[in-house]
């Protein structure tokens, strides 16, 4: 078999082919995944709910979608109200913000008169081990607790910026965008 030329046709062609090839195999992936990640993302919305607002027999009575401005971008904040035996008793909002590596999803607990119930990250991009830690840090035990905290009376911010939570070690843009995603998600909690 002859051996093909060197040329810059022949190395243009096996390029492009390769790359369709690629795409089409990563198209099936995508397609045959597509259903499976909808469904474990929606567990993740489903159980997220359940954490921050305290677990238990929980009803999403309904979901509302409230748009605020937030620097001169048009941002949109999903509302689930929660009951319990119809009772009331708050709800959780979906709240997007950019952090240093990228978005961070929050999705914030809060009862009926607006304080923080729980919290849980949904997607985040951070610097594992700095950033990544907002998961945790602002637990009941963490050193800067927002749980039980309400944005209406003094909105949360870090100590270095004035506020009263302390910052995630090497890791303040985070810590601020954290704060700044629990703010919002409290302003569309009332605007519900």
């Amino acid at each position: 078999m002859k051996k093909l030329e060197s040329s810059l046709t022949n190395m243009v062609v096996v390029l492009v082919a390769a790359a369709l090839l690629m795409g089409g195999v990563l198209a099936y992936i995508n397609e045959l995944t597509k259903d499976t990640i909808a469904a474990q993302a929606e567990k993740n919305l489903t159980d997220g709910i359940t954490l921050v607002m305290g677990g238990g027999q929980l009803n999403v009575t309904s979901t509302d979608t409230v748009k605020q401005t937030i620097k001169g971008k048009e941002t949109a904040f999903v509302v689930h109200h929660v009951a319990n035996a119809g009772k009331s008793l708050g709800a959780a909002v979906e709240s997007i913000t950019q952090g240093f590596g990228g978005d961070l999803k929050v999705l914030v607990g809060f009862d009926p008169e607006g304080n923080i119930l729980g919290y849980t990250v949904l997607t985040s991009t951070e610097t594992p081990g700095l950033g990544a830690k907002a998961d945790k840090w602002f637990q009941k035990d963490g050193k800067g607790c927002v749980i039980g905290k309400n944005p209406s009376k003094k909105p949360l911010t870090v100590r270095k910026d004035g506020g009263e939570i302390d910052a995630i070690t090497a890791s303040t843009i985070t810590s601020r965008a954290f704060l700044s995603a629990i703010n919002h998600a409290y302003e569309a909690y009332m605007k519900k």
